[in-house]
């Protein structure tokens, strides 16, 4: 036990502790904040932020699908959907992967590139989402069923993508999407199948990053001591903050973070 806490990096103890807070008050930013923190702040290689963030969210995320679970907020057949696009996506990304130097500058600039990309849609999702709301139901008829899988399925896919190389895409874009998908879902539901598929999709991700050498155990031990805590103290405190105010800071957060990684 002793060895263990001397393992621990009490910078990235503090870190996973803010980013828990964050995910528990407003339910996003975990990959958003934790992936461009590890590369801007820390100077954790591009690969390895990535690799070690999908295992963390892996982790993290568990505790919230079996919360959902048990009160039966997941829709099971929305989250085969959604896995049947993503996880095969992700085995063929991380096999495409598997074929380049994930250390090397182009690796490197590639996935800066996908991880800004991701955090603009999030920012979009985050300012916009009313307004895409109002537009989609103004202008798009309702699906039906077998249209509606076929879209669920290749959302999935794209999200496995993004996921793969990023970290970045199972929260606030995949919800965003089921959103608009299943506009008669109650939202408890949409949140919580998003959840339960983010599990199973980072878990895959997260797996295949460690297999490729892309896994610092040590950065994910002290992530989660921090993490953990703080996702229940944000939880807590939830009810008590504005949601508006809070998405308006994560969103100009995440804006400055991308632009950032773009320089």
């Amino acid at each position: 036990m002793i060895e263990f806490i001397h393992t621990l990096n009490v910078a990235y103890v503090l870190s996973g502790f803010v980013v828990g807070v964050l995910v528990g008050l407003t339910g996003i930013g975990g990959g958003s904040l934790m992936t461009p923190l590890l590369i801007l702040v820390f100077g954790v290689p591009p690969a390895t932020a990535v690799g070690t963030d999908l295992l963390y969210a892996a982790i993290t995320k568990s505790g919230g699908a079996l919360f959902h679970g048990v009160a039966r907020s997941v829709d099971w057949r929305v989250v085969g959907r959604l896995a049947a696009g993503s996880l095969p996506m992700t085995t063929l990304t991380l096999l495409l992967l598997s074929k380049v130097d994930r250390h090397g500058t182009a690796a490197g600039e590639l996935i800066r590139i996908m991880l800004s990309i991701a955090l603009f849609l999030t920012v979009a999702v985050l300012i916009f989402r009313k307004y895409i709301l109002e537009y989609y139901a103004a202008r798009v008829a309702v699906l039906n069923d077998r249209r509606t899988a076929v879209c669920t399925i290749v959302m999935g896919a794209v999200i496995g993508i993004l996921v793969s190389i990023s970290s970045v895409g199972a929260g606030a874009i995949g919800a965003m999407g089921l959103v608009l998908l299943y506009p008669r879902m109650p939202m408890a539901r949409i949140v919580g199948s998003d959840i339960a598929h983010a599990v199973p999709l980072t878990l895959v991700a997260g797996i295949g990053h460690w297999w490729l050498g892309s896994t610092d155990w040590h950065l994910l031990a002290s992530l989660l001591v921090g993490s953990l805590p703080g996702i229940f103290l944000g939880s807590y405190f939830c009810s008590r903050v504005t949601d508006g105010a809070l998405r308006m800071i994560l969103a100009v957060t995440l804006t400055v973070v991308a632009v950032r990684l773009l320089l």
